[in-house]
């Protein structure tokens, strides 16, 4: 089978007939002369083909090197403009932008910024979902799904950009405290009635940071799950068991007495919010600029 062209030495074949000599399309290509020759060289060997007369004073397009340029030009010209538009699209910051927030958490921290950033870009489309899919959510065609993760968060495909870090609790009602008495020690978490997720989170155990900066796990007394922090929050209030919060949103009901804060010598993981993305080398300058949007306005709450 006949070698295929290539267009590298396309290029440099259109640059000799253009600049009628080796020296000129050396110069506009900026390779050295003998490359140049080179090249022709082995372009008419692979077609076994003269396509340019040499001499000492002059050269001539053989009626090959006229076909060859007569077709390459054009084909090579919508090369270029392919190539220039797609750049174009990769770095303006207009179409399509399709991202996944959480539950809950996504409306109360991103709402305003993702309002604020399409207003800083009318001509861009966004598409904003809210779910706790997260990383299964970049299978559905998205350009960014912004997750939240408590402790180590599992290896994957997908680059995760760090967005904020969110402090969470252990509190418990006035009755539960009463009944139960204080806890001292985390696994004393495993006999006691606690609130957990359904999924959210995957549904992991409780996670604690250890002396070394580690976290360590408990599996407690799940007898109550839900998938909404709210409803955990509600649950706690009215004394069905022990929680895991977010210590911003307890603590107007750690304030008023409606919740009371149980401190371990190990503090409870805190909630991890991440962007996550499918390739960093190739991310559109309209994603980057979201998540920097994000990262920035994030980075002053925390």
């Amino acid at each position: 089978m006949r070698p295929a062209l290539d267009f590298t030495t396309l290029k440099v074949f259109i640059a000799v007939v253009e600049k009628d000599s080796f020296v000129g399309a050396a110069r506009v290509l900026e390779m050295p002369t003998s490359n140049v020759s080179r090249c022709i060289s082995q372009l008419e060997d692979k077609l076994n083909l003269q396509l340019i007369e040499r001499s000492t004073r002059h050269m001539k397009l053989t009626q090959a090197g006229h076909l060859l340029y007569s077709r390459a030009k054009p084909l090579l010209e919508a090369l270029e403009q392919t190539e220039t538009e797609l750049t174009l699209r990769q770095m303006q910051l207009k179409g399509p932008l399709r991202i996944c927030i959480p539950n809950e958490i996504g409306p109360a921290l991103l709402g305003s910024v993702i309002a604020d950033f399409a207003c800083q870009y009318p001509d861009l489309e966004i598409s904003c979902v809210t779910n706790l899919s997260g990383l299964e959510s970049l299978r559905d065609d998205l350009d960014l799904a912004v997750i939240i993760s408590r402790g180590k968060m599992d290896d994957s495909d997908y680059i995760a950009r760090h967005l904020m870090t969110i402090p969470c609790t252990i509190v418990a009602a006035p009755a539960i405290i009463q009944r139960y008495g204080p806890p001292s020690h985390i696994k004393q978490l495993e006999e006691l009635p606690c609130i957990t997720t359904v999924s959210a989170l995957k549904g992991a155990p409780w996670q604690f940071v250890n002396a070394k900066g580690g976290f360590e796990t408990i599996k407690v007394n799940a007898h109550y799950r839900v998938n909404s922090g709210e409803m955990a929050g509600r649950a706690a209030i009215a004394g069905v068991g022990f929680a895991i919060l977010s210590k911003q949103a307890c603590q107007p009901y750690i304030d008023d007495g409606r919740l009371i804060e149980v401190t371990f010598e190990q503090s409870a993981a805190p909630l991890q919010l991440f962007a996550l993305y499918s390739d960093r080398r190739y991310l559109p300058a309209k994603t980057r600029a979201l998540i920097d949007f994000m990262h920035q306005h994030l980075s002053a709450l925390s």
